[in-house]
């Protein structure tokens, strides 16, 4: 045993200690180099020996009387070396679930083949592991030398045919990274909520001014933000069978009055109530994605700006539609008027819509 571990030791600093484009490739022996980038990008880059190249993808590459590899060769037989590699390494979450492989590059170096290619592990939450059986498949006197960082100070591993994972360490995602992707959840979020959608549509369906919007969609900011805020940092909770009831209820409330109250101008006040229990709503689904713990208030700010964006997207487009339907019903084209029926028509609709997600969450979603 001891002289196992001492073999292994001499082996991981003999290869490791000489730069990788310089060192002669040794059969049997592949190297491999892993870096975790801040996207959740992981690049592999492997090296084998060209005989070995050969013997386990069914090339011929290798030039034995030079002792090197053929670069126009290698580039050749890139479909089958890639296709070896392929089959023979991934990354995956700690789960099992595959991170996206993408296109392999394939290059002669001196006496060995390189092969790069990258994983994309955005999708996969958790830890990183990453697999390889290259060359220890076939051999069980085989191994790898894993070296994970891009530094000369990389950490190092070895695999054989009975240890073939390493587990990866990643590097928290950038500021800029964490503030991209939650503003992207938080745009879909709100496209994806039709309830919320529901609820934008009815309390506009009287507007025909635009300050009476911006207050309108001002108030809903300023209630849904508080209580997003203040139930995605745990200082208010509240289930989500109040909630998602409450919710619909809300656009029951909104639908109904528009067959009672044209007054755009106040409803604002209305808005904010009501935002105030949407926001609740919101923090749910931003639970559910996660807040990373080391930039939990920009990943919140860019989630609510996400919604912000995507809410004065779905007004932006709704209100003008309707100030266009003015125009082309209106009887008099001096003095377009927003048609009843057509308002009643909508919060009809929405009134079912929202009866019918209050019954399904009060009786039906535990």
């Amino acid at each position: 045993m001891a002289r196992g571990v001492a073999g292994a030791v001499l082996l991981l600093g003999g290869i490791c200690a000489a730069p990788a484009p310089a060192a002669a490739h040794q059969v049997n022996i592949s190297t491999a180099r892993v870096e975790v980038r801040p996207d959740r990008v992981v690049a592999v880059e492997i090296a084998l020996k060209g005989s070995d190249v050969d013997r386990l993808a069914g090339t011929h590459v290798f030039d034995e009387q030079t002792g090197t590899v053929d670069a126009a060769k290698a580039a050749a037989a890139a479909a089958p070396i890639a296709a070896y590699i392929g089959a023979h390494v991934s990354v995956t979450g700690a789960d099992g679930a595959p991170c996206g492989a993408g296109v392999p590059e394939v290059s002669a170096d001196n006496d060995g083949v390189v092969t790069r290619n990258t994983f994309s592990c955005a999708k996969v939450a958790g830890d990183l592991v990453y697999h390889s059986t290259v060359l220890t498949a076939s051999n069980n006197s085989a191994r790898q030398v894993v070296l994970l960082g891009s530094g000369p100070d990389a950490a190092q591993a070895l695999l054989d045919d009975t240890n073939t994972t390493v587990a990866l360490s990643v590097p928290p995602p950038s500021l800029l990274a964490v503030m991209q992707r939650y503003t992207i959840t938080g745009i879909e979020h709100i496209f994806l909520g039709y309830d919320h959608i529901a609820f934008l549509i009815a309390i506009v369906l009287w507007a025909r001014r635009l300050l009476p919007v911006i207050k309108i969609v001002t108030a809903f900011t300023i209630a849904h933000s508080i209580t997003l805020s203040l139930a995605a940092l745990q200082i208010v909770v509240i289930p989500s069978t109040i909630v998602e009831p409450a919710i619909a209820a809300s656009i029951v409330f909104v639908a109904v009055e528009n067959f009672f109250s044209r007054d755009i101008d106040g409803r604002w006040k209305v808005t904010f109530a009501f935002g105030l229990i949407h926001g609740f709503g919101f923090a749910s689904a931003l639970q559910e994605f996660g807040l990373p713990a080391h930039a939990v208030v920009p990943a919140l700010a860019a989630f609510n700006i996400g919604v912000e964006i995507g809410q004065v997207a779905i007004v932006s487009i709704v209100v003008p539609v309707l100030v266009l339907l003015d125009r082309i019903f209106a009887t008099d084209r001096t003095k377009p008027a927003r048609a009843a029926a057509l308002v009643y028509a909508l919060s009809a609709l929405i009134t079912v819509l929202g009866s019918y997600w209050f019954l399904t969450r009060v009786f039906f979603e535990a």
